[in-house]
């Protein structure tokens, strides 16, 4: 059958249609790929749960991270750190690898602590005296910024002033 319309010079009904399956439908490997980013989201392929929290016991205290392990870019996080003392503590300091928080904004640290300082590639909180049995318990707030992409390592540390107590390694990953 011959097509009666007009159509500019050079152009026919074939430019138009192509002749394809799909010349005049949306193509449905965009609905498959949509609908697999969605299924991996809701399978938490790609972070939003709760992870278990890290627990150490360093002897004079014990050290408890509570923090996710699995971001997306640009996603705000919550970080709860809590020390127990389990013997007296002139300075309880947690200690901060700066890698850890590299491409991050930390928002809030509550409690304020007494005093805040970077000392042998450190960053460093200070919280003063606890006594055995205290508890102190800190909550950070945080954002993952757009240049952090795979995820990041380091570690927290607690300190009894200048003398290390222990080491937490920590690792998150992050996707987009």
């Amino acid at each position: 059958m011959q097509d009666s319309r007009e159509y500019p010079d050079g152009l026919d009904a074939r430019n138009l249609h192509g002749g394809r399956l799909f010349a005049r439908h949306a193509s449905p490997l965009s609905i498959i790929l949509l609908g697999s980013l969605l299924t991996l989201a809701m399978l938490d392929v790609a972070g939003g749960q709760p992870a278990t929290p890290l627990k150490a016991d360093f002897g004079a205290a014990t050290l408890t991270v509570d923090t996710p392990t699995t971001l997306r870019n640009g996603e705000f996080f919550e970080t709860r750190i809590e020390v127990r003392a389990d013997a007296d503590i002139a300075d309880a300091t947690i200690a901060v690898a700066p890698e850890l928080w590299r491409d991050m904004t930390i928002n809030t640290t509550l409690p304020s602590p007494a005093e805040e300082t970077f000392e042998d590639g450190l960053l460093r909180w200070s919280y003063g005296p606890m006594k055995a049995g205290d508890t102190l318990q800190i909550k950070i707030d945080g954002q993952i910024n757009p240049p952090l992409f795979g995820g990041t390592s380091g570690a927290i540390f607690l300190y009894d002033g200048d003398r290390r107590l222990g080491r937490q390694p920590l690792s998150i990953r992050v996707f987009p």
